[in-house]
């Protein structure tokens, strides 16, 4: 009888299934189609990311103004507030200036003896406050996905989130919260909150989901501010939004997987789409 896999071969192929599955899905006709459709949305300065995230912490991406969705075939929603941020609008303007000998910098004169004078146009930096909408404050054509909805139930359900409410370190409970956001891990207030309604498949990939951001991101927040307070060593650089996405539902998955839950069809997709400028 050959010997059963230890703990740790379990969850090492696990982790080796992660990346074979991510590696198929990027070489798939549906990855490239979501390519198509994403790279039609701009990508926003870290500021703008930033005063996003102020106004609406949990916003859907991508995130356009309004024209841009009603190209995509989809308009803001009744009663939606626009997300102020600051955009680019340079100032072009003509101006003159004397032209200087490149090697030694003095004014070039004309055959007339006059300093030569030309004419070039220079552009200004300026930026006025715009109006964007997240995905989630749209609705009409659907927007491409890598993850799928979750269906199904899970063996020894009650049990099984019971454990998990133990296994966290903040508080689990059941809230309203928009369609495209399945759960919400609230570092500031310590809390866990789930969307109430989901499959319990889908319960269960978004909790254990969420108690990875708990877990690894509190301790995360923990390692920079006790590091930023040694002065003789450079600040650390805090790990990105798509660093900690790929990691909490990498955890999901994995966790998922040992227990005979899957979470692929939503899992693999999600890393995918937060991973795809890293590299494996």
């Amino acid at each position: 009888m050959a010997d059963q896999p230890t703990n740790r071969e379990r969850v090492k192929e696990i982790v080796l299934g992660i990346e074979q599955n991510i590696q198929e899905l990027f070489q798939s006709e549906r990855f490239f189609d979501y390519l198509r459709t994403m790279s039609r949305f701009h990508s926003y300065s870290v500021n703008n990311t930033i005063l996003i995230h102020m106004q609406r912490p949990h916003a859907a991406k991508p995130v356009a103004g309004f024209h841009k969705w009603k190209q995509a075939g989809r308009h803001v929603k009744k009663g939606e507030k626009g997300l102020t941020i600051i955009a680019p609008t340079p100032l072009k303007r003509k101006v003159e200036e004397m032209r200087l000998d490149p090697d030694t910098m003095a004014p070039v004169l004309g055959p007339d003896g006059n300093i030569i004078i030309d004419e070039k146009t220079v552009e200004i930096p300026l930026f006025k406050p715009v109006k964007v909408f997240s995905a989630d404050q749209t609705e009409g054509k659907p927007l491409p996905s890598l993850a799928a909805g979750l269906t199904g139930d899970v063996r020894q359900y009650e049990a099984f989130m019971e454990a998990l409410r133990r296994t966290s370190p903040m508080p689990i409970s059941f809230g309203a919260l928009d369609q495209n956001t399945d759960g919400l891990c609230n570092h500031a207030k310590q809390t866990i909150t789930i969307r109430e309604g989901m499959s319990q498949v889908q319960t269960v990939c978004a909790a254990v989901h969420e108690i990875g951001h708990a877990v690894l991101h509190d301790r995360e927040k923990n390692r920079v501010s006790a590091a930023a307070g040694n002065t003789d060593k450079e600040p650390p650089k805090a790990k990105d939004e798509n660093t900690m996405e790929v990691e909490a539902e990498s955890v999901s998955y994995a966790v998922c997987q040992y227990y005979g839950i899957d979470t692929s069809a939503n899992s693999i997709g999600y890393i995918a789409g937060w991973s795809k400028d890293k590299s494996l």
